[in-house]
């Protein structure tokens, strides 16, 4: 073409590779993010296996008297135990599991294979029942306190979790769930979320068709959920954990704080009024505040309709999904119908907002079953507030 120089000639075909270069990454842009919507459409369908579950407490985790044994395990829950789960109508459990007894310091991938085919059994025997399972590491505080301080702690749990993953990798994926952390004890939420972060990457790793669930720092409540922001990872469902207010579910508990182990009977619905009785349990005038803002806060089904509210908005915007799979209350002191009640506007609420929920839990202090002689029997009581029936004698709800 006349008039054109040689440096037009240049950069045309400069403009021209660089177009093609744009419309190369266009196109492979838009396939990458087709495929992170699929894996987050995965999760979500996933999340529907998680609707009605129920905590394993004390099993292989917060075993009485650390009695990490084979005679433990065979008799605390048994198969009878996973066939009356599936019975009451729950789809799926949470397994937590301790991962101190068999966490090999500076060989954490080296996993004792005798103890791991203790809890193979144990897996299988919750499987084979239909029932999907999520596998939740949930250590004692003072292995978690050493996540939140020390690096090297920190590699090696990856190690653990790595060749973990990777030990159930081949089981189906629509069924078996990996639980990062119960409970994560970090003050930094910062430290927690780059923490948390690199232990995905090495559960991934691990098992690369497997959904994770995760959790905020500090106790997993609503409050540190909100601090998040979702993983690269869309793999995931995003969990917290309800007890509020702990006035009320922790009643009588000697291990959360202390005045609580005075109360007894605390109401629910609370008032000012109703709440004068555990008022006067309560020794010191600083704690008889706590106790008197739980009645004037009046708490009910609409303010837990409204905390939970919060969490639920907060999935909506990320658009990810969502699980609460801890919420209870403390049996021993509680009266049977305000514990049922708080029960059900709280399940109520989880399931409005389409959350699924695993309660806390199967046969410990918050428990949906009783053992007065040794053999598992439903709460009918615990149940009706789970919107749940007691099975028949065909072993259907």
């Amino acid at each position: 073409m006349r008039g054109r120089s040689r440096r037009d000639g240049v950069y045309g075909r400069a403009a021209r590779i660089a177009a093609r270069c744009i419309l190369g990454a266009t196109i492979l842009g838009g396939a990458v993010d087709s495929l992170v919507a699929q894996e987050s459409q995965l999760a979500f369908r996933r999340a529907d296996h998680l609707r009605r579950g129920i905590n394993l407490s004390h099993w292989f985790a917060q075993a009485i008297g650390g009695q990490y044994t084979n005679e433990h395990f065979d008799a605390y829950d048994t198969a009878q135990d996973m066939a009356l789960i599936k019975g009451m109508g729950f789809d799926h459990v949470r397994f937590t599991l301790n991962c101190e007894p068999m966490f090999r310091r500076g060989q954490a991938d080296h996993i004792p294979p005798d103890y791991l085919a203790m809890v193979d059994a144990a897996v299988k025997m919750i499987v084979d029942q239909g029932l999907a399972i999520i596998i939740d590491i949930h250590p004692e505080s003072d292995f978690k306190a050493k996540l939140a301080a020390d690096d090297a702690a920190v590699e090696q749990f990856e190690d653990f979790w790595r060749a973990l993953a990777k030990h159930y990798s081949t089981r189906d994926p629509e069924k078996l769930f990996f639980e990062v952390l119960n409970e994560p004890e970090f003050r930094d939420r910062y430290r927690w979320a780059g923490v948390q972060a690199r232990l995905v990457r090495a559960i991934r790793e691990g098992a690369p068709q497997n959904t994770i669930l995760v959790a905020g720092a500090n106790w997993s409540s609503i409050t540190e959920l909100l601090f998040l922001e979702p993983l690269r990872d869309p793999n995931v469902i995003y969990n917290f954990h309800f007890y509020e207010p702990h006035v009320f579910t922790h009643q009588g508990a000697t291990w959360s704080a202390n005045f609580q182990h005075y109360l007894s009977k605390v109401p629910y619905p609370s008032t000012p009024e109703n709440v004068q009785g555990a008022v006067a349990e309560t020794p010191d005038a600083v704690n008889q505040q706590t106790v008197l803002r739980y009645g004037l806060d009046r708490w009910n089904a609409a303010r837990i309709d409204a905390e939970i509210a919060v969490a639920a908005a907060w999935g909506k915007r990320w658009n990810v999904p969502l699980t609460c799979n801890e919420f209870g209350v403390y049996r021993a002191t509680a009266t049977p119908e305000d514990r049922a009640a708080w029960i059900h506007d709280v399940r109520t609420a989880l399931e409005k907002y389409g959350i699924g929920w695993t309660m806390w839990d199967y046969a410990g202090g918050f428990s949906v079953v009783t053992r007065p002689s040794g053999v598992s029997t439903p709460d009918p009581v615990t149940l009706k507030a789970l919107g749940m029936a007691a099975p028949d004698a065909a072993g259907k709800p």
